[in-house]
C-alpha cells in the first residue's frame, strides 16, 4: 500500500499495540444492535492478538459532556469478545491508574478494551496533555476507523505522531478502495449523488464537476435543480435561495464537460406518509398541489442506460424518501441495476453514506457493489475533496 505502513509491517510480538476502533455501535437495552463496525475491525484485533501482540482498543461512544455511565463502552466487551472468540477486558477510563493498571496486566494475546475517549474533553480538542497520556499506554498505534478519520482527535490524529503508526485492515480497504473509486478510477467515472439538500452537499458537487464524466442528481436536492431551470415542482421541498447556485452548477458542467442527469419523470403524493396515494408523471405533469418524494421509472432506464457505458460509479445518497413506501421503489430499482452491471463485470460500485447505506441494504443489494463504505462523514469528506486529519497523520513522511 504505498505511501502507508501497514499492519503486515508491525513487530507487534510481545509490543502494547494500541488500536483506534471504531465501537459506536446501536444500542438497545443494554446490548448491541448492529455489530456491523465490531465485525469490520475483528481482523485487526486478531492479527494483532495471533501474532503475540496485546491489543488495546480505544473508541469513542456517543457525544458525553464528560463521563456518562449511560454511554460507557463497558457494555460493548462482551460484544467483542463473542466476535474474535477471545475474552475481552475492560478498564474504567482511557487514560490514568485505572488504564495504566489494566495495561500493566496485560499478556501477549490479551484485548483490552478502554473507557470512551470523549469522557475526556481533550480528546476532541487533541490535547498534546491528553495525547501523551493515550501514549504512554503503548508501544505501537493502528488506525483502523476511517469513519472517524475525518475529525483530528487525540485518539484519531494525535497518537500518530507519538507513536509508530500503522494502517489497520479496516483503514486499509477503505483507502485501497476509494482511491480505486476516485483518485485512480477506470474510466469513465459516474456519479450518483442524492439527499434532502443541496447545500450539504455544495462542496461535493463542485469537486465532483471536475472529477466525473456523468453527474446523476436526485433526491430532494433535484427539486432545487428542477426548479432552477423553470419546471413545476408543485409543493416539494427545495431550497429556493440556492436555485441560483444550481444554475451556476449546471453551467460550470458545461464548461468542464461534465453531463447532469436529473430526473425526467417522479413519483408524486399530495400527501407525505407511507402508501400514500401516488402517481407516476413527466415532470413537466407535476401538479400544483404534488410534491415529488421520487425518481420515476422512466429516470431509472435513463440513469442505468448511461451507466452501461461507465466504468466506476460512486454512489453518496438515496433518490427519493426510501423509508417510505412506494416512494423507495426508484432507489431500489436503480440499486438493483448498478448490482447487475456490477455482477456481470461491466461497472465497479462504490457507495457510502449513512443513507447509502441504509438504502443499499433495504435494497437487498449491499454485498453485491464492489464496496460499500460503512463511514458517513469521513466518506464524504473524501469524496469532496477534503484531506482527512486521522488518514494525513499516518501518511509516511
Amino acid at each position: 500500500m504505498p505511501g502507508f505502513h501497514t499492519l503486515d509491517e508491525a513487530n507487534v510480538k510481545g509490543k502494547r499495540v494500541l488500536i483506534r476502533v471504531d465501537l459506536n455501535v446501536p444500542m438497545e437495552a443494554g446490548h448491541v444492535a448492529d455489530d456491523t463496525r465490531i465485525r469490520a475491525v475483528a481482523p485487526t484485533i486478531r492479527s494483532v492478538i495471533e501474532r503475540g501482540g496485546k491489543a488495546i482498543l480505544l473508541s469513542h461512544f456517543g457525544r458525553p459532556k464528560g463521563p456518562d455511565a449511560s454511554q460507557s463502552l463497558a457494555p460493548v466487551a462482551p460484544a467483542v469478545a463473542g466476535i474474535i472468540g477471545k475474552p475481552v477486558a475492560f478498564a474504567g477510563d482511557c487514560v490514568g491508574p485505572e488504564a495504566e493498571k489494566a495495561v500493566a496486566a496485560m499478556k501477549p494475546g490479551n484485548v483490552l478494551l478502554l473507557e470512551n475517549t470523549r469522557f475526556h474533553s481533550d480528546e476532541e480538542k487533541n490535547a498534546p496533555r491528553f495525547v501523551n497520556e493515550l501514549a504512554k499506554l503503548g508501544d505501537i498505534y493502528v488506525n483502523d476507523a476511517f469513519s472517524t478519520a475525518h475529525r483530528a482527535h487525540a485518539s484519531t490524529e494525535g497518537l500518530a505522531h507519538k507513536l509508530p503508526a500503522f494502517v489497520g485492515r479496516t483503514m486499509q480497504h477503505e483507502i485501497d478502495a476509494l482511491t480505486r473509486a476516485f483518485a485512480a478510477p477506470e474510466r469513465p467515472l459516474a456519479a450518483i449523488v442524492g439527499g434532502a439538500k443541496v447545500s450539504s452537499k455544495l462542496a461535493l458537487l463542485h469537486n465532483l464537476l471536475a472529477k466525473v464524466e456523468i453527474l446523476v442528481i436526485g433526491g430532494a436536492m433535484a427539486n432545487t435543480f428542477l426548479a432552477a431551470e423553470k419546471k413545476p415542482v408543485g409543493k416539494s421541498l427545495i431550497e429556493a435561495d440556492l436555485t441560483g447556485t444550481a444554475l451556476k452548477i449546471l453551467a460550470s458542467a458545461k464548461e468542464t464537460g461534465c453531463e447532469i442527469v436529473l430526473p425526467s419523470d417522479a413519483v408524486v403524493a399530495k400527501k407525505f406518509e407511507a402508501n400514500a396515494p401516488s402517481r407516476a408523471v413527466s415532470i413537466e405533469a407535476v401538479g400544483a398541489d404534488e410534491m415529488i418524494l421520487d425518481i420515476g421509472p422512466k429516470s431509472v432506464a435513463a440513469i442505468l442506460a448511461k451507466l452501461a457505458r461507465v466504468r466506476t460509479l460512486v454512489w453518496n445518497g438515496p433518490m427519493g424518501a426510501f423509508e417510505l413506501p412506494p416512494f423507495d421503489a426508484g432507489t431500489k430499482a436503480l440499486a438493483k441495476g448498478v448490482a447487475e452491471l456490477t455482477a456481470k463485470g461491466k461497472l465497479h460500485s462504490f457507495a457510502g453514506g449513512g443513507d447509502t447505506l441504509a438504502a443499499l441494504h433495504h435494497a437487498g443489494v449491499i454485498e453485491k457493489f464492489t464496496y460499500v463504505s460503512t463511514a458517513g462523514g469521513a466518506f464524504l469528506e473524501w469524496l469532496e475533496g477534503k484531506p482527512l486529519p486521522g488518514v494525513e497523520a499516518l501518511r509516511i513522511q
